[in-house]
């Protein structure tokens, strides 16, 4: 009698439902969140760096674009979390393993600091104590640009938890592209110097990370290349891409060409963040994305998956 052949199982969710609920939160609240929070924190180290080497339209443009995201960015998450008590209520435990925790008082030291540099800066009330808040901003700054990219990776969402190692080089480029970017639309020419030098550091690192992220090849990275993601990601790199050349080459010249270059950062930096919003959720909503990495991890054989 022959020996009977064996089938490979297929894996089915129960009833056909995802595996991972998809996240409930709203993409102009959390993915605006994210662009904001780097763009604010970025921001405080540009004008550090231009309050400190004399050029000071372009460290009051900065200071006021980090005011202004960081506000912004409160008022999103805010909103997503439906009552203002709610985000006191996380400031009630210091959790250092906890990006969650960590962020929450990151965010409730540097926002003040924020806000005193940009009003002092502008009133020139109390000018030391204005540029000692702007310097202390821009230290909490790079923790503000970099926490939420390992706050999403700590989650169970498939394509933020297998990215987790580009993650924080993708949102901190993307972060120092946005700030770059805001100071050309806002500053000079003749201060904008360290704008266009941050731009363009910033657009070819956030190049680079998101080609290694999307290009890794295996089941999950798929999700940066389709349906709304990968459309949202694709004009990122373009709208990076050439903001980035311009500053290089045409910026330094033309006040125009500043303004055009920084724009198009600011709205690759943007489409950047959505785009990674998207991809992780459409990867909570195929099951495969959760069952064949995990299997891959463990040396099992993956399942035929349907789509």
């Amino acid at each position: 009698m022959s020996p009977r052949r064996r089938r490979e199982p297929e894996f089915m969710s129960y009833y056909g439902r995802p595996i991972l609920k998809e996240p409930t939160w709203a993409a102009t609240d959390i993915a605006g969140y994210l662009f904001t929070g780097g763009l604010a924190g970025a921001s405080s180290i540009l004008a550090a760096g231009a309050q400190h080497t004399g050029r000071p339209a372009l460290a009051r443009s900065a200071k006021l674009g980090a005011f202004g995201a960081i506000a912004v960015s409160a008022v999103a998450l805010v909103h997503d979390l439906g009552r203002p008590s709610r985000f006191y209520n996380m400031l009630r435990v210091a959790k250092p393993t906890s990006p969650m925790s960590v962020g929450s008082w990151l965010l409730a030291a540097y926002g003040p600091l924020a806000g005193a540099s940009a009003v002092s800066d502008v009133t020139g009330v109390f000018p030391a104590a204005g540029r000692l808040a702007g310097d202390a901003a821009a230290v909490l700054g790079s923790g503000v640009a970099s926490y939420t990219s390992v706050l999403i990776a700590d989650t169970a969402v498939p394509a933020w938890h297998e990215s987790r190692r580009e993650l924080p080089f993708v949102f901190v480029g993307s972060a120092a592209a946005s700030a770059g970017g805001f100071g050309l639309l806002s500053a000079p020419l003749d201060e904008s110097a360290p704008a266009r030098r941050t731009a363009v550091g910033g657009a070819l690192v956030e190049l680079a990370a998101t080609r290694v992220m999307e290009g890794k090849g295996d089941l999950v990275s798929e999700t940066f290349h389709t349906g709304t993601a990968g459309q949202l990601l694709r004009a990122a790199r373009v709208l990076t891409a050439v903001g980035g050349a311009g500053a290089a080459i045409l910026a330094r010249r033309s006040r125009v060409a500043a303004a055009a270059s920084g724009a198009a950062l600011l709205a690759g930096s943007a489409l950047t963040r959505f785009g990674i919003f998207a991809a992780g959720q459409a990867s909570t909503r195929d099951p495969k994305y959760v069952v064949v990495p995990q299997r891959e991890r463990d040396g099992v054989r993956p399942a035929t998956v349907p789509a």
